[in-house]
Formats: C-alpha cells, structure tokens, sequence
C-alpha cells in the first residue's frame, strides 16, 4: 500500500503540518494540474484563499522526463547550467524546448484564469504546493514567479519528495516535505491513486475555494 490514498488524503495531511503557518493569513499556490488537488486541502485547512501558479518543467530534448530547467508566468526561466553542458544541450534545442513549454504554459493560464485576474501577493506569505518535488526545477522557477509578484514570504510544500530534489529548491524561505525517502522513486510510486488531474478539475477546485471564501465573508 502506498503512502497516500489520493492527492485530497495528502493534501489534508499536509495541510495539518502547515497549521502553524494559519496565522500569517497566506496564499495557497497550487502548481497545475496535479498540485491543485492537493492545494485545495491545504488552503481549506488553514482557512486561505487558493490561486495557481503555473509553471512547466523544461525536460530534456532526448529525455524529456529529466529537468533541465523550468519556466513560470511572467517570462521567469530557470535552467540547470550544469546539466545542459553535460547532456551537451545546444542553445537551439534549448530554445525549441522553452518555446514549446512556454506556448503550453500561456495557454494554460488562459484556460484556467480567463479574466486575467490573479490574487495579490503583495507582502504575502505564499505557500506553493505541489504534489511532489521530483527534482526541484518547477518549484524553484513557482518561488521566482511568486518573489517577482510581490510575495513577502515564499514556503514550498509537498506530501513526497526525493531528498537530493527537495535540497536542490531555490528561492523559498522553508521547504515542507512530509516524506522525503531514501531511493525516491517516481512521485505516483507514493499514491495508491495517481490518475492524472484535467484542467476541469482545477477549474471547479478554484470554483468551489471561491464559492467557500464568499460563504464565509457573506
């Protein structure tokens, strides 16, 4: 049996260890689409607005699973250098993948922030969450984007994680990662359901947090 039933079972779980961060009124930041699920429990547990970030990972040209790098809203990129030099990556390639990704991307903020209306993180504490840090790109370039809107504080969480990924995130103030285990395999390895999220899912899991926010300040 896996460590956790579902991306809701993880999210509560997790949402329990961030109870401490309840008082500082923060911003949920789901990462689309799997992170969203998880996010929405998080923010319903400590009574917080839920938003997304949208990030996509940059994966290699040859082996797109693995992580060169990221990209996130507001033209932010983050790249291993290191990496791409041993893997012998050519700017052109470089540039075929980002352009690819970033197309992806702006399509999906439009599809699920259609009004272009976003929450303000201006002085905030933003907790990006996602449903696992598998190798710490996307999460990184979620904490740029967060710090370039005006995010006073940056917290990145997850139910699972590998523990070289985790140590490699960039940019947040804290790192909360309930399971970090040794010879970290794929992030579903760690779900007993893992089906993938649709974008409809993330757009009624926005739907209902703001329905919940309305019935509570009506």
């Amino acid at each position: 049996m896996a460590e956790f039933i579902n991306r809701a079972d993880a999210g509560r779980r997790l949402g329990a260890a961030l109870s401490g961060f309840r008082e500082t009124h923060p911003i949920v930041l789901g990462l689309p689409r799997g992170g969203v699920p998880v996010a929405a429990e998080v923010a319903a547990a400590l009574d917080a607005p839920l938003d997304v970030l949208v990030v996509r990972k940059l994966g290699l040209p040859f082996q797109p699973e693995v992580a060169m790098g990221a990209i996130g809203e507001g033209g932010v990129e983050v790249v291993n250098e290191g990496l791409i030099a041993r893997a012998a990556v050519t700017s052109i390639q470089l540039e075929e993948v980002e352009a690819r990704e970033r197309a992806t991307l702006e399509a999906r903020v439009a599809q699920l922030r259609p009004d272009g209306a976003r929450l303000d993180l201006t002085d905030r504490t933003a907790i990006i969450v996602d449903d696992g840090i598998a190798t710490g790109a996307t999460s990184t370039a979620a904490c740029a984007v967060a710090r370039r809107l005006g995010a006073r504080r940056v917290i990145v969480a997850a139910p699972v994680g590998g523990p070289d990924a985790v140590q490699l995130v960039q940019g947040a103030d804290d790192v909360v990662c309930l399971l970090q285990p040794a010879g970290f395999q794929a992030v579903g390895a760690y779900y007993d359901d893992f089906r993938s999220t649709r974008d409809a899912d993330v757009v009624a899991l926005l739907d209902a947090d703001r329905r919940r926010r309305e019935a509570d300040h009506g």
